[in-house]
């Protein structure tokens, strides 16, 4: 099982790379002193503006793939035995594994003292890397919301949402015949979950009318 349990810890480590303060100190400022402290793309898109907020987004959702599809690779070197029920390969519950602890290290990085973002770009990669469809559905529903209400919190939390719903619906409406439905949507919802209680407080301020927008000006 040492190679399962390298997997994981190199996948959290990937996952707690935190490009947000990199990308920040770069410019001369700690992005955790500045807007909600959080080292994702959305704030250090409120704070440098869209060039850096984008391109911090694009690196935390590569964390996702780079788990998924490289990391998981170990276990071709050493094959993990799992005693795997599912109607999926050991590999795949791995590579699930492996994006889930690449999520928890961006969310708490062991290189930021255990802060971080709140998920939504490391768990954008690590979907659109298992279930690409419901992810690329997802993101469509995103880019909608922000683009109308200019709320990137309301468009992460729907987006979290739509994921496991989009997977029951074309499981038992469509019946698609999602491979690995019944192991998949677990894991899904519990990401969903996660990414949701991630935005409490945003929850919180939409909900009483003061939650900040984005803004698509240049900062200088």
């Amino acid at each position: 099982m040492l190679a399962l349990a390298a997997i994981l810890i190199l996948s959290y480590l990937i996952g707690s790379i935190p490009f947000g303060v990199i990308v920040s100190k770069r410019k001369g400022i700690d992005i955790k002193a500045h807007g909600s402290g959080n080292t994702g793309g959305t704030n250090v898109f409120r704070t440098l503006g869209p060039k850096y907020g984008i391109t911090v987004t694009i690196l935390d959702a590569l964390k996702g793939v780079v788990a998924v599809v490289l990391v998981s690779q170990l276990y071709y070197i050493d094959p993990v035995t799992l005693n795997n029920q599912t109607p999926f390969q050991d590999i795949t519950i791995i590579r699930i594994m492996a994006g889930i602890f690449a999520i928890i290290g961006h969310i708490w990085s062991i290189f930021a003292s255990f802060k971080g973002g709140k998920g939504v770009a490391t768990a954008l990669g690590m979907m659109v890397s298992i279930t690409t469809v419901d992810m690329l559905i997802a993101l469509g529903i995103f880019i909608i919301v922000v683009s109308i209400f200019k709320y990137v919190s309301l468009g992460s939390i729907l987006a979290a949402i739509t994921v496991p719903l989009t997977l029951i619906i074309r499981q038992n409406i469509f019946h698609a015949e999602v491979q690995g439905y019944g192991t998949l949507l677990p894991f899904v919802l519990g990401v969903a979950v996660l990414l949701v209680y991630m935005h409490r407080t945003n929850i919180q301020r939409l909900l009483k009318g003061n939650e900040n927008k984005i803004s698509f000006s240049k900062k200088k």
